[in-house]
């Protein structure tokens, strides 16, 4: 199985536990890997044939934007889920990242992996 990715997507969201994160946004970053049959797009050159990834770029935003998860991971879980049943994929890992989150961390975050990725 091939694999589409989009890495370093940021989007500006609601997140966080503290009262203080509930007041303002904050920069998330994703990383998305993404299970596809890449074949019949590369026989035709259509994008009718491949897997969209502005097209997904554009509904992480939107479910980002109008989020107000108090985790990370029950936003990359939502995504997930999102994204497997409206792009018909088998497999993605996302990896989200919180920047700035920790004092001396360039970031903290969750990766996570749903479905089966046939090629395993």
């Amino acid at each position: 199985m091939d694999v589409v990715y989009i890495r370093g997507l940021r989007v500006d969201t609601v997140i966080g536990v503290y009262p203080w994160e509930r007041t303002v946004r904050q920069v998330l970053e994703f990383d998305i890997e993404m299970a596809s049959d890449t074949a019949a797009a590369a026989r035709s050159d259509a994008i009718a044939d491949a897997l969209d990834y502005d097209a997904v770029a554009q509904r992480v935003r939107a479910l980002a934007e109008v989020s107000s998860c108090q985790l990370v991971e029950t936003l990359a879980e939502t995504v997930a889920t999102a994204l497997m049943a409206e792009f018909a994929v088998p497999w993605l890992r996302i990896r989200l990242d919180k920047p700035g989150a920790v004092p001396g961390a360039r970031g903290v975050g969750v990766s996570i992996e749903r479905g089966v990725r046939r090629d395993q």
